[in-house]
């Protein structure tokens, strides 16, 4: 039984991809393990059928946080042996990389974000210049590799000549349940971070006649609860905190439509492919979402969103109160919604996983 190690940045409990990705390897028959760190508002892991290791870090972000974490993997890795080594984005990369060239064993790189577009690395020309020596030093040196989308995996591959498999971030396709009633809510889920398009998203609601729920904390969690207290309509605006996947799966089908902005400040998010695009379809749950490549080619041809150019509060509450107000508009994206989830899904997608892992020596 070959055993697969996998780093990630993030509380292991909420992270919905690495969940699916490591339960499909543990049935295909590997022994996988996660590393993940412990944040302050983390709970117990659940049962599940692979192994979580979480760190406790003195510094949880910045330059130390990710100095600190990378020794805390390095030194766990040189007394844990593994077959395959997977570093999930550019921030976990190093450590994993030394151990498997220092072990002759095959690295892997799971590229969840074009890490070095992302807003909070763009926006620091020293901090930028850092990140993409070390993608010039690595990446030309793994030959094995994917990632979310399909602009993300062409510009990466036509930079470093390696290949770029497209693992998508869609949900597993469950059993049709009982129609429930939507509720007069639209729901953000996702991290509370630079460039979510969320303070226009709080402005927009002065002009729509729902709530707004958001799910998911951030490095703007403090930030944006205020600027919401400060609004005079901050009655429609609900933080729910980090919710467990189950419990998030239910606010989706309960919600009256999704939201997903972004606001174009990198390629990160320019090419982005987030896994909330295809929660709200396999909730049948009509969304607003950007006119960024990846989501254009979706909708053009599966018809389940309205397209915004930029997340502005009157583009938003335009096209939110063209949905709420257009019946037959909204039953008919909701319904190629529920069409869309029977070829966007887990089922078919772990597919094309199970295959990159087959394949590697």
């Amino acid at each position: 039984m070959k055993k697969i190690v996998f780093t990630v940045t993030n509380d292991i409990t909420y992270d919905q991809r690495m969940d699916r990705i490591s339960t499909a390897l543990v049935e295909a028959g590997y022994d996988v393990t996660i590393i993940g760190f412990l944040k302050k508002r983390s709970v117990k892991t659940l049962d599940k059928p692979y192994h979580q290791v979480r760190f406790k870090l003195l510094f949880l972000k910045g330059k130390l946080f990710f100095l600190a974490y990378n020794f805390r993997i390095f030194w766990y890795l040189l007394f844990h042996k593994f077959d395959i080594y997977c570093g999930i984005d550019l921030d976990t990369l190093l450590p994993v990389y030394m151990h498997a060239k220092m072990r002759k064993k095959p690295c892997v790189y799971d590229a969840h974000e074009y890490y070095t577009e992302l807003p909070e690395i763009v926006s620091r020309p020293l901090i930028k210049k850092m990140w993409v020596r070390l993608e010039q030093l690595l990446l030309p040196k793994i030959r094995y590799n994917y990632t979310v989308g399909a602009a993300i995996a062409k510009t990466l591959s036509d930079k470093y000549h390696q290949p770029f498999e497209v693992i998508r971030n869609v949900p597993i396709l469950s059993p049709d349940m009982p129609k429930v009633t939507r509720e007069n809510f639209i729901l953000y889920q996702g991290a509370l971070n630079m460039g979510r398009g969320l303070e226009p998203l709080m402005e927009a609601m002065a002009n729509i006649d729902a709530n707004l729920y958001i799910a998911g904390e951030g490095d703007l969690s403090v930030e944006l609860r205020a600027f919401a207290a400060a609004l005079p309509h901050r009655e429609k605006i609900r933080f729910l905190g980090y919710v467990r996947p189950d419990e998030l799966k239910s606010y989706t089908q309960k919600a009256k439509l999704g939201i997903n902005l972004v606001e174009h400040l990198g390629l990160s998010y320019y090419y982005s492919l987030s896994n909330k695009f295809f929660d709200y379809i396999h909730a049948g749950l009509p969304q607003i979402t950007m006119n960024f490549p990846e989501y254009k080619n979706l909708n053009d041809k599966y018809q389940v969103a309205i397209l915004i150019d930029k997340p502005e509060p009157q583009l938003i509450a335009e096209a939110v109160n063209k949905l709420l107000n257009d019946e037959n508009l909204y039953q008919q994206l909701s319904n190629n919604a529920l069409l869309a989830k029977n070829e966007l899904n887990w089922q078919l997608e772990s597919k094309k996983l199970l295959d990159i892992y087959q394949q590697i020596e």
